[in-house]
């Protein structure tokens, strides 16, 4: 393989007959082979992190969290199956599931990952071909390399989707995010906010039903159940009740989006990219210290007629997007604050909107995806004061 690349090399460079495909060329090269080109010399720092490997670590983190999604959402479906005593699935998937056998679709946990397969897959094989095909044409546009960025959105935005949704909102919604969200700043490394994040606001404000209500969160036709935050913010009792123990929460056996439910598994990722170095802590306990700042102080004020008013910091932590959003989206380190001072501003902001969103919008009962983005926002205008204060304080100091 390698001396086949190497011989067709000279027909994809400058000159070449296929000159407009060596962005392509090159992707394939790299991805399975180290680069020809490396840096020589002491004119360089040599580091063996690049963006390959960060992407790689990236993907390796978000692997609990893939689990658990395949895990959860068969479990979710099948479970809705149980209760209904009969298999309410349609088209192709009610093909395989009869080929499969209803008894062992009920069964095991290799059942449970064998249905979810079904839902996660073909989200994840559309958002890597429209992915993909968009990286593929600015890079033909602008005449440079692939970018190895739309790999982690493409592994992200599925993870942040309900099992139901529409493959071609699904896709609609991607290729507006990664258009409009990135290429048009510049491409990878350039865009001010996080791609998947904005299309999946685009599809939430675009096609409210495929992303809001009670029917969209099991994989099951004419199954309603709502996600806990769901149930909790249109509850109007003084006594707040939330189906199902804080450990099924904490674990990732609720409703929810596919990649969303488990906070451990979030808590797994969180760990890798703590020491690797690829993502922020800083960013991850100014989260936390701000979703818990702000809580505490709602359940101090309290509410006769809001109970997520009552909603302790914990039950914040563990429902909702909170622990997916702020160890993988929060911490993207184009679209977050890159001063060191400036990280702990600005994950305390996301972390304190996300519980305001919440608790005070009961119509929007997850506010993880628009604190995040209003976060991204401000991350530059935070950066700007946070380093105007800097050479302030040194001009006074060096004046004194």
């Amino acid at each position: 393989m390698k001396n086949f690349l190497q011989k067709n090399r000279k027909y994809f460079e400058k000159g070449g007959k296929f000159e407009k495909m060596y962005p392509l060329f090159e992707m394939v090269d790299t991805f399975i082979y180290t680069p020809g080109t490396v840096t020589e010399g002491r004119t360089h720092i040599r580091d063996g992190l690049d963006i390959k490997r960060t992407m790689i670590v990236v993907v390796l983190a978000l692997i609990p969290c893939i689990i658990m999604a395949l895990i959860n959402t068969g479990y979710q479906a099948n479970l809705a199956v149980q209760n209904m005593h009969e298999l309410p699935l349609s088209g192709w998937r009610d093909t395989v599931i009869q080929w499969l056998g209803t008894g062992y679709i009920h069964g095991s946990t290799i059942s449970n990952i064998v249905h979810g397969c079904l839902y996660f897959l073909p989200v994840y094989i559309v958002t890597m071909a429209i992915g993909g095909v968009w990286e593929l044409i600015f890079s033909i546009i602008r005449g440079h390399e692939i970018s190895e960025g739309f790999l982690v959105t493409s592994m992200l935005y599925p993870l942040i989707l309900p099992p139901t949704i529409p493959l071609w909102q699904a896709s609609l919604a991607l290729s507006a995010g990664i258009v409009l969200g990135k290429e048009v700043f510049g491409g990878t490394g350039k865009n001010i906010v996080n791609p998947a994040l904005i299309a999946r606001a685009m599809l939430f404000f675009s096609y409210p039903a495929s992303m809001t209500g009670d029917t969209i969160w099991v994989a099951a036709d004419g199954y309603t159940k709502a996600t806990p935050l769901g149930e909790a913010s249109v509850s109007i009792v003084e006594n707040l009740s939330l189906p199902g123990s804080m450990w099924d929460a904490f674990i990732g056996f609720i409703p929810g989006a596919m990649g969303e439910t488990s906070t451990l598994a979030c808590l797994i990722g969180a760990f890798i990219l703590i020491i690797t170095g690829i993502a922020s802590w800083r960013i991850m306990i100014s989260c936390v210290i701000g979703l818990t700042s702000v809580s505490l102080l709602f359940n101090m004020v309290g509410s006769d007629t809001n109970v997520m008013f009552s909603l302790s910091p914990i039950w914040h932590m563990v429902l909702g997007g909170f622990a997916f959003g702020t160890v993988f989206m929060a911490t993207d380190p184009v679209s977050a604050a890159a001063t060191e001072k400036g990280k702990y501003i600005y994950g305390f902001l996301i972390g304190a909107l996300a519980v305001l969103i919440r608790v005070m919008n009961p119509g929007y009962p997850d506010g993880v995806m628009l604190a995040i983005l209003f976060g991204n926002i401000f991350a530059p205008i935070i950066d700007y004061g946070v380093i105007k204060s800097n050479i302030k304080r040194r001009t006074m100091r060096y004046e004194s």
